[in-house]
C-alpha cells in the first residue's frame, strides 16, 4: 500500500532510507517485484512511461548542450565552465519534479537544469561568458540567478517558499546544492530556517563525491548527508542519483509532500562529476581513472534508455530522433554564442535600484559623457 509523506507524524520515519532509493539496476533493468519502492514506512511509486520518455529526452539533449558548453570553454567562447557530465538524471529531475509556478534555485553547475526548464541556453551561458551576473528573466521564469558563492541561495529558497505560503499559493521552491556546500554555516541556517517555520521547499544535495578536489571522506563523518535535515526536523531521504526513475519518484514525492502542508525535505542524491571541477581543473591530481570508470557503468542516460528499451517504450528510430534533436540544440548554440555580443556599459546601473539614488546617478552621467566622447 502506498503510504503519503502527509501521513508520517511519527519522526522516526523521518530519517533517510538505509540503502539510497533505487528503481533501476545497475544495467537499467526493471525490478519486476511491485510497483513501489522504499524502505521503512515511504514507498514511491514509479514514475509515468511518459515522464520517463521526458527525462531521457532531456538528459540527452541536456549532455549534448553541456558538451557543447565544455567545448566553447575551451575555445575561449566561455571564461568558464562547471559541467554536469553524469550529473543529467539529478538535473533533469529537479527541473520535471516542479510545476512552471514553482520556483527553482540553482548553482553554477546547473546549466543543464537551467535548459531543461525552458531557458534559452544561451541565456543561461551568460553567467559563464561573463556578459552579467544573469542573462535571464529570474521572474518569467520562476529560477533564482545562478548561485557561485556555496550556499548562500538555500536560505533564499526557504524564505522564498515562505513568503509564497504566506500569500496563499501553492508555490514549491527548490534549492540545488553540491557536497560541498552542506559543509557551509548557510546551508545549516538555512535548514534551521526551513523547519522552524516548516516551509515548503525541497533541498536537492547532488553528492557528486568531491568539493572541488575534496573527497567527500575528508569534509563530513556522517554516514549519509542526507542525516543533516533530521536536527532540523526536515524529513530527509537519499537516491540514487544516477537512477533517472528514482529521482522522479522521490523529488516528486518530496515536491507535492512540501506543496501539500508537510514542511521541506532534504534529498541526498549520489552521483558523480564524470569531468573535471571545472573546464580550468585537472581530475586526475586527485581521483583514479579506475574510479571514473566505475561510475561511468552507472551512466545515467545509459541504464535509462536500456530500462525503456527492455519496456518496449524507446526503438532504434526514438534513440536516433533524440540524438538528431541534441545535435540541432547544439549547433544552435554553438553559432549563436559564435557573434560577440553587443554590451552596453550603462546597463551597469540597471537593476540595482528601483530608483538610483544620487551618486550613482553622477556616475552614470559621467559615463555616459564618456562614451559620447569617443
Amino acid at each position: 500500500m502506498h503510504t503519503t509523506a502527509g501521513d508520517w507524524t511519527d519522526p522516526s520515519t523521518w530519517l533517510p532510507s538505509q540503502v539510497p532509493v533505487s528503481l533501476l539496476s545497475s544495467n537499467g533493468n526493471v525490478p519486476k517485484s511491485d510497483t513501489t519502492h522504499g524502505s521503512r514506512e515511504r514507498t514511491y511509486p514509479e514514475p509515468s512511461a511518459e515522464a520517463l520518455l521526458t527525462a531521457y529526452r532531456k538528459m540527452v539533449v541536456g549532455r549534448r548542450f553541456d558538451e557543447q558548453a565544455t567545448a566553447l570553454a575551451r575555445q575561449g567562447r566561455l571564461a568558464v565552465h562547471p559541467s554536469s557530465l553524469g550529473q543529467e538524471a539529478c538535473q533533469v529531475g529537479a527541473a520535471l519534479a516542479l510545476r512552471a509556478t514553482d520556483w527553482l534555485f540553482p548553482t553554477y553547475r546547473d546549466c543543464v537544469a537551467l535548459v531543461s526548464r525552458g531557458i534559452d541556453p544561451v541565456e543561461a551561458l551568460t553567467l559563464l561568458r561573463g556578459d552579467a551576473h544573469c542573462g535571464y528573466d529570474p521572474v518569467r521564469h520562476r529560477t533564482a540567478p545562478q548561485c557561485t558563492p556555496l550556499a548562500t541561495h538555500a536560505a533564499h529558497a526557504a524564505g522564498l517558499a515562505h513568503g509564497e505560503r504566506l500569500k496563499g499559493t501553492d508555490t514549491v521552491a527548490l534549492a540545488l546544492v553540491g557536497d560541498g556546500a552542506t559543509s557551509e554555516g548557510d546551508f545549516h541556517e538555512a535548514l534551521n530556517l526551513a523547519g522552524v517555520l516548516k516551509a515548503p521547499v525541497v533541498f536537492l544535495v547532488q553528492n557528486n563525491g568531491y568539493a572541488i578536489s575534496v573527497p567527500l571522506s575528508e569534509q563530513c563523518a556522517a554516514p549519509s548527508l542526507a542525516y543533516k535535515g533530521i536536527g532540523y526536523g526536515i524529513r530527509s531521504e537519499q537516491v540514487d542519483g544516477n537512477d533517472a526513475a528514482a529521482v522522479l519518484a522521490v523529488l516528486g514525492t518530496a515536491v507535492e509532500d512540501a506543496r501539500a502542508g508537510g514542511g521541506p525535505w532534504l534529498v541526498e542524491a549520489h552521483t558523480y562529476r564524470l569531468g573535471p571541477h571545472t573546464s580550468a581543473d585537472h581530475p586526475s591530481r586527485y581521483r583514479t581513472t579506475a574510479e571514473a570508470d566505475r561510475w561511468r557503468e552507472r551512466d545515467p542516460i545509459a541504464r535509462l534508455e536500456s530500462a525503456l528499451r527492455e519496456q518496449g517504450l524507446l526503438t532504434d528510430a526514438d534513440v536516433k530522433a533524440v540524438t538528431a534533436e541534441a545535435e540541432a540544440y547544439a549547433a544552435d548554440v554553438r553559432e549563436r554564442l559564435a557573434a560577440d555580443p553587443e554590451l552596453n556599459p550603462s546597463a551597469l546601473f540597471d537593476d540595482v535600484f528601483g530608483s538610483l539614488p544620487p551618486h550613482l546617478t553622477d556616475q552614470q552621467a559621467l559615463l555616459r559623457a564618456e562614451l559620447e566622447e569617443r
